[in-house]
């Protein structure tokens, strides 16, 4: 028989731990399940695990871990920092740090912060390499190009995050403020990651970032905030894909007065749309922002908003094939159907709560066009009969002569009446 007295006592320790699951300060998530385990590689590093997430997780990481002491070592050597002052630091910040993942982190207090000490002090010393060009002996191992790129995607997941805030204090507690000629964490940062920063967005008009993935969307974003699009609760409905709307006569053309990739215009026929490279980590970037969307930025899915145009304009490798003649993407993955799979792929259960209403009313007025008849019917005249200035002529005088033919048919009647 249950004992009610001992029941209660353990069940009000139960309640004792319960705590709201995400914060306020959350923004490192696990990817949902359920879009997860569509594509796992996509969120889990493939060479160096950073946080707490994939701490010890996978035997392929292992390696790793030396070279990250060897890093850590070496960062604060060559800043002549106090290990101390770094270790009450990072003991401060524990419970705040703690409040930033979406689940519980099963380490104690001692092996987190050890955790959180060579991890940022491993990006510290990446970072500051990577800015003064210093190919010394013992980077002979990380400067393999091929580990030096997967590297800096790993650092790019969701899932394998730390905060911004303690790397940039950190960076801070390891210089005194009399020193010159030192750039900010945030310029290291910046220069690290320049090669996706492609609307070139200057560090000084980013406010906060709250982690490197969060970074990544923001390159893209480019404007600030309260420059962005209004947004929607309706859904994109019944938008023509990249042939259909071909067929019907919209032009596809580049952008190039905008370096936003999320910049798109659709005005007179012509749908202009800024030029994307879609290469191996093109999916592996999108899939992440997605995600931290999906959990962060629910009412601000701008990068979600943009795959899902993709994904609408995008069924076939035809529609592939349009895109890739006009410019609109450059293939590096060489197989066009693996580029129409990917785009895709990209929002299988994804959740679109609500919609850009730039987009929303570009494709609006992209199925109005492609339901005109008048449009449809220039586009058969222009596809079937003036491909080429030799068949527009050819057509030219065809209905020249067909004009001729009926005035002279017409007088010819008009003689035999007059009799």
């Amino acid at each position: 028989m249950m004992n009610h007295s001992d029941f209660v006592v353990d069940f009000k320790e139960m309640l004792k731990g319960a705590e709201a699951p995400v914060t306020d300060e959350c923004c490192i998530y696990r990817v949902p399940y359920c879009i997860r385990r569509l594509k796992e590689d996509a969120y889990t590093p493939t060479v160096v695990s950073i946080g707490p997430f994939h701490h010890n997780r996978h035997p392929r990481l292992h390696t790793m871990e030396r070279h990250k002491l060897m890093y850590c070592k070496a960062f604060l050597e060559r800043t002549q920092t106090s290990l101390e002052r770094w270790i009450h630091y990072v003991e401060g910040a524990e419970l705040q740090f703690r409040r930033c993942y979406s689940e519980a982190i099963e380490f104690n207090k001692e092996e987190l912060v050890k955790i959180i000490l060579v991890d940022c002090g491993f990006i510290l010393e990446l970072f500051w390499r990577y800015h003064d060009d210093n190919k010394s002996q013992d980077d002979t191992f990380l400067s393999i190009p091929w580990l030096s790129t997967h590297i800096r995607l790993d650092l790019l997941l969701l899932e394998n995050q730390l905060p911004f805030f303690i790397l940039h204090n950190l960076f801070r507690l390891s210089f005194s403020t009399t020193t010159n000629n030192i750039p900010s964490f945030i310029q290291l940062t910046f220069n690290y990651f320049g090669y996706y920063n492609t609307s070139k967005l200057s560090s000084g008009n980013v406010s906060i970032i709250r982690h490197f993935t969060d970074l990544l969307r923001t390159f893209h974003l480019q404007h600030p905030e309260e420059s962005r699009p209004s947004r929607i609760d309706n859904p994109v409905e019944n938008c023509p894909s990249a042939t259909e709307l071909s067929e019907a006569g919209v032009r596809f053309k580049v952008k190039t007065t905008s370096k936003c990739l999320l910049e798109l215009r659709f005005s007179g026929g012509v749908f202009e749309i800024p030029q994307l490279d879609v290469d191996d980590s093109t999916e592996l970037l999108f899939r992440n922002m997605v995600a931290l969307e999906q959990c962060y930025y629910p009412s601000k899915s701008y990068i979600t908003d943009y795959a899902k145009v993709l994904d609408v304009l995008i069924n076939t490798s035809r529609d592939v094939d349009i895109l890739i003649r006009k410019r609109v993407l450059v293939n590096w993955l060489g197989d066009t159907d693996s580029v129409a799979k990917m785009f895709n792929a990209l929002m299988q259960n994804v959740t679109e709560s609500t919609l850009s209403l730039d987009y929303f009313r570009i494709c609006q007025d992209l199925s109005a066009f492609h339901k005109n008849p008048w449009n449809n019917l220039k586009s058969t005249l222009r596809r079937d009969y003036c491909r080429s200035p030799w068949q527009t002529a050819a057509t030219i005088a065809a209905i020249v002569i067909l004009v001729l033919s009926l005035v002279q048919t017409i007088c010819s009647i008009l003689q035999v009446i007059q009799k």
